[in-house]
């Protein structure tokens, strides 16, 4: 009798607890899975470029694919309203564009490349409308987010438009606002794989010819002396083509400790690196070593009755200072001792707009 007993209370407690579970959960809803890929970046080392290209469904899953980019987000930008729903966008004239947020790691790609897949998948010929989808709000647009970006802009539609008999029509603007879409729109293909896209996404998938744009390194020759004239003020003419020595603490770049690279006045070749920088108290700039010993020439300096190591730049053959044993031992032990009139300073947020992309893996 006491075993029946206690198998009596054994279901009763069951049945408590199955049924106290049901009420507490009462009225809540089962979470839905999150298809999202979780992609972790810290927001200070991503660069963010808005892209405007049709039906913002296709633009945004075809740039997660790209490889290099952390994160995208469909949005409606550069309207004329605050906050707008996604009817307002279509039936009452607010002027936004179906936009997406994308943000990519410049230690793996480039906005070059990040352009040059966006003109993979948009007629820029054709205005307001994309695919079967017709209106203002379907407009091609390239929205930057600093002017440094905008040089880039302009670089690869000039090379696209060479594609073209009509004109390219894609909007460039800098990125005056961005309201993010509801949360339906967000990852949309991801959640219908079978949803409507107007765009080919495998297009992410191919490689693309960087060559072509001869935007990767550029090419570097010596000017004529004529030109050379034109182009520099005596001083820098004088360093660069007479081996003449500025003054100490003269120039601006002696101190400078700005982030970027210098190059050869004369060609633009680029020579040494602020990662290399350093304050040797000479009173000129002074760096531990160049970029890339084959971008300059030493050769022997008996002038002045001194015995010396002069530094020329490869292909301009300017002169630029001299190689001193005294440097900083646990970078080397050398001092490159450069006049600041022989370089010319690009700083790290220009490098790629003025054609120095390739190098901005310098300061991984």
């Amino acid at each position: 009798m006491k075993f029946q007993y206690y198998i009596l209370i054994l279901v009763l407690v069951v049945l408590f607890i199955i049924f106290g579970l049901k009420e507490v959960n009462k009225g809540k809803s089962t979470p839905e899975l999150d298809l999202n890929v979780v992609k972790e970046y810290n927001e200070e080392d991503v660069e963010v470029i808005y892209l405007a290209g049709g039906c913002f469904w296709g633009v945004e899953e075809f740039f997660y694919r790209i490889d290099g980019v952390v994160d995208t987000i469909s949005g409606y930008a550069n309207g004329d309203t605050e906050n707008p729903t996604y009817e307002d966008v279509i039936y009452r004239n607010t002027n936004h564009a179906e936009t997406v947020e994308v943000k990519y790691d410049p230690k793996v790609t480039d906005l070059t490349s990040i352009l040059m897949y966006y003109f993979k998948i948009i007629d820029p010929t054709v205005l307001n409308r994309q695919g079967p989808d017709i209106g203002t709000q379907y407009r091609t647009g390239i929205y930057y987010t600093n002017d440094s970006q905008l040089g880039v802009i302009e670089n690869i539609i000039k090379e696209e438009q060479k594609k073209y008999n009509e004109g390219i029509v894609v909007e460039v603007k800098p990125i005056e606002n961005f309201y993010i879409a509801e949360d339906y729109h967000q990852d949309y293909l991801k959640k219908n794989p079978n949803g409507y896209c107007h765009i080919n996404l495998d297009l992410a998938d191919e490689k693309l010819e960087r060559e072509d744009l001869d935007m990767n390194e550029k090419k570097y020759n010596k000017p004529t002396d004529e030109e050379i004239k034109k182009m520099l003020d005596k001083e820098q003419y004088d360093i660069t083509q007479n081996a003449f020595t500025e003054r100490a603490f003269s120039h601006e770049y002696y101190d400078l400790e700005d982030k970027g690279i210098y190059v050869d006045v004369v060609t633009g070749e680029p020579l040494f690196s602020s990662q290399d920088k350093y304050d040797a108290g000479c009173g000129w700039p002074s760096f531990t070593k160049p970029i890339d010993m084959s971008s300059i020439i030493e050769k022997e300096d008996n002038s002045f009755g001194m015995r010396r190591v002069e530094v020329k730049s490869q292909i301009g053959d300017s002169h630029l200072g001299h190689i001193f044993p005294d440097g900083p031992k646990e970078a080397g032990g050398m001092r490159y001792c450069i006049n600041g009139g022989s370089l010319r300073f690009i700083a790290y947020g220009d490098m790629e707009a003025e054609g120095y992309g390739y190098l901005l893996n310098l300061f991984d």
